[in-house]
């Protein structure tokens, strides 16, 4: 079963969005207890849908999350933290499209793009936010081809989102694999890689 949490507004979202407390958004990552968000935007004037999209909580991770400031020792709530989510550092594929521009997209479409990343939910919050970031880098490239040497230009990127692993080269090897094996990406030849559209 799973569980949904909303975002309406009259307005696009854009890059970022405000949401809970920091500390519990990191807690519930690490336990698995992140629910799917659907963002939804509206039309006002005529109470109509323009657009909707749903991140599946398997495709959240520490890596699109951003810590607010503390609140100010005035306030109520002094030194409480909020949190961020980035969309702008989400793969595009992490954003399941249900309804464009005021358009239903077919039942059958959005089930095939659900079903296409399931093999995450069952990676450790870890794993997930590894091949989140190392296609968000693919996506980057914003090229049908690319070699490894293309992806290695994000070393530097990838070793700031995950400070902890001294290994990131050969972890982007991995996740290209992972990728590769479920039919995100094409192994093309030696070093060489397909986005498969």
């Amino acid at each position: 079963m799973n569980e949904y949490q909303l975002k309406s507004q009259s307005k696009p979202f854009y890059s970022k969005i405000v949401d809970g407390a920091y500390r519990h958004m990191l807690d519930s990552l690490k336990l698995g207890m992140v629910p799917s968000f659907s963002f939804m935007s509206y039309s006002p004037q005529e109470w109509l849908v323009q657009n909707l999209f749903v991140i599946p909580n398997f495709f959240f991770s520490e890596s699109i999350i951003e810590k607010r400031k503390p609140l100010s020792s005035k306030a109520r709530r002094a030194g409480w933290q909020g949190c961020n989510i980035l969309l702008s550092r989400l793969p595009q594929l992490g954003k399941i499209k249900v309804v464009e521009n005021g358009s239903e997209i077919p039942r059958r479409n959005v089930q095939a793009s659900w079903k296409k990343l399931l093999f995450m939910n069952k990676e450790d919050h870890k794993g997930k936010a590894w091949t989140s970031d190392v296609l968000y880098c693919v996506q980057k490239l914003n090229k049908t081809e690319f070699n490894l040497n293309e992806i290695y230009s994000y070393e530097d990127y990838l070793a700031k989102l995950h400070p902890n692993n001294y290994n990131i080269k050969p972890k982007i090897r991995q996740q290209l694999q992972i990728l590769r094996d479920k039919g995100i990406l094409k192994f093309k030849e030696r070093g060489k890689y397909l986005v498969i559209k």
